[in-house]
């Protein structure tokens, strides 16, 4: 199915597709046992730059616009546990096929160590874990035009990556990275829960994301026909209770956009914290 408002709404904003839904991923909150180690991981792989926030916390961002915070675990706090309920990985979206080809080349350069790979026919992406055990994604999607929907679900898959073809968007040797991208953000977050199923139900009911593709033990949920805002599986957290709330990870997630209509905060069935924010 095509979008009519895509390309008006990149034009209007210079955002990816997925920051000009009614409701997107506007910022993620990390609770680190070393705020400053973890933040310089960041800005050196992602180029991120640091921004005004609370004390003793590391807001960081790109373009002037804050999108990750990393905050102080209390002393002795839990690390993170992957059987536990939290994050899986926090999805950093590059504006262009172009963009995710000039971190490939940064990223090799600089030895960055790499989880693994996948084309996922909506998206291209890589997968890595910070020094504190956070999973991460950076990827780019492929025009919105061209994602396959079958009524109100789309088609994804976990195909292998053709790096080489990625690196090829590159026009020549001295198109470098140069930084974050002014308008690099997060896409979406995919979360560790006890219950796919429960989470779907929660999300569409609380929050106002709709399902777009699911299996028993994921679920894949967005606004505005993006292929996912929000992930949510138990691949390695089945049967996992509420999370321990002092836990080192994610401290939470906001969501923003015209579709939610007043400031709130939730908690998913394991204690995730979710905050809304009306507007951009």
């Amino acid at each position: 199915m095509s979008h009519p408002d895509t390309d008006t709404a990149r034009k209007a904003t210079g955002l990816p597709f997925a920051l000009t839904r009614p409701i997107h991923v506007a910022e993620v909150g990390l609770r680190a046992h070393d705020v400053e180690k973890l933040a310089e991981y960041y800005r050196a792989l992602l180029g991120l730059e640091t921004l005004a926030g609370p004390a003793g916390t590391a807001t960081l961002g790109a373009g002037g616009v804050p999108f990750l915070v990393i905050e102080p675990a209390s002393r002795g706090a839990p690390a993170d546990d992957t059987r536990q309920a939290g994050l899986f990985h926090t999805a950093f979206l590059m504006p262009s096929r172009a963009d995710l080809a000039r971190w490939i080349l940064h990223a090799s350069e600089t030895r960055v160590p790499v989880d693994g790979t996948a084309d996922h026919l909506v998206s291209e992406a890589i997968y890595l874990t910070d020094p504190e055990g956070n999973g991460i994604e950076v990827y780019a999607d492929r025009p919105a035009e061209a994602w396959a929907w079958d009524g109100d679900t789309i088609r994804m898959a976990t195909d292998p990556l053709d790096v080489n073809a990625i690196v090829g968007e590159l026009n020549s040797p001295a198109d470098r990275w140069q930084g974050a991208p002014e308008f690099l953000r997060i896409g979406h977050i995919h979360l560790r829960v006890g219950d796919a199923r429960a989470a779907a139900a929660w999300w569409q009911h609380e929050v106002g994301l709709e399902q777009v593709t699911a299996m028993p033990s994921a679920s894949f949920l967005s606004s505005g026909r993006y292929h996912h805002h929000v992930g949510a599986n138990s691949w390695q957290s089945r049967g996992a209770g509420p999370r321990d709330p002092a836990r080192a990870g994610l401290a939470y997630v906001t969501l923003a956009g015209t579709g939610i209509p007043f400031e709130r905060e939730l908690s998913d069935p394991w204690g995730t914290r979710v905050r809304l924010r009306p507007g951009g």
